[in-house]
């Protein structure tokens, strides 16, 4: 196995696409250096996939900071640039890599029936999901929050306000579980995008997520939105493959780990979510 280390510092390519790098500033992402002519175990799911040249990762296409599409097509955003390294390692430059959007609801069947190879799209660890699928990571520590209208009215400031409220938030996410232990009246859709509508005429008083999440969403309506920033559970946000691939979870394991020492991890972040939010420390990967 080998990995790509010593890359300090990468080159910065400037990228034209809607929403991140426009309410960024002109944000720039990372260009990730390939390695070249890998050499991996013969059958390893890391030699399929670098013979092929190419790979399928799974991430979302509206969040904002992390999975966001942009005018031509392709996401943006911190989940993307964690997906490039991975890809970088195998010898896969940026543009041999397919990306499908993958919404809450569907991670662990687009893994499963191999519609993609990976997955990294805010995807929170829990032992629930380790029945179905394996995680790499994780590669980020999030937590989940409340999104209010600009000035906070109903005045919410944790997840006991909302006992009795309308709350938004996304089918099959960990999210929905967490709040409706809370006693709220949980209204549920596809993407956390289409929460913001019923915010915003009433419909419901709050929108419930990871921070992080939240915080993007608020970035890119400006002046219609607050975080209460009041984090009240952990998510540590992992790279979703293959259960009980070891070989391949170990690969993407080794590369997070390098991606930190070596400033790739803060490349990544500082381009993307850290044109709002500040640099955190990269957690510890589990290697269960």
């Amino acid at each position: 196995m080998r990995l790509n280390r010593g890359f300090a510092a990468v080159a910065l390519a400037a990228v034209g696409v809607l929403g991140l790098s426009a309410c960024a500033g002109g944000a720039t992402e990372p260009a990730e250096p390939v390695a070249e002519a890998p050499e991996f175990e013969a059958g390893s799911t890391m030699a399929a996939l670098a013979e092929a040249g190419t790979i399928t990762i799974g991430t979302k296409f509206d969040q904002p900071l992390f999975g966001l599409q942009g005018l031509d097509g392709e996401p943006v955003g911190f989940d993307v640039e964690i997906g490039k390294i991975i890809a970088s390692e195998l010898g896969i430059s940026a543009d041999n890599i397919e990306w499908v959007e993958t919404v809450s609801a569907n991670r662990e069947p687009f893994i499963e029936n191999g519609t993609v190879d990976i997955v990294v799209a805010t995807y929170t660890i829990n032992d629930t999901r380790k029945e179905v699928i394996s995680f790499a990571g994780p590669y980020y520590l999030a937590g989940q929050d409340i999104l209010v209208l600009e000035g906070n009215p109903e005045g919410i400031t944790g997840p006991d306000d909302l006992a009795g409220k309308n709350v938004c938030s996304v089918a099959g996410s960990t999210s929905e579980k967490n709040i409706a232990e809370y006693g709220v009246n949980l209204i549920t859709t596809d993407t956390y995008s289409n929460c913001l509508e019923p915010l915003r005429n009433g419909a419901v008083v709050a929108v419930t997520t990871d921070n992080v999440i939240l915080a993007g969403l608020a970035d890119q309506n400006p002046g219609e939105f607050e975080v209460v920033n009041n984090p009240f559970t952990s998510e540590p946000y992992g790279i979703g493959l293959g259960r009980d691939d070891d070989a391949f979870r170990s690969f993407i394991n080794d590369v997070l780990e390098a991606a930190y020492e070596d400033g790739r991890w803060a490349d990544a972040w500082n381009a993307t979510a850290g044109t709002v939010l500040d640099l955190p420390e990269p957690p510890a990967v589990d290697r269960y």
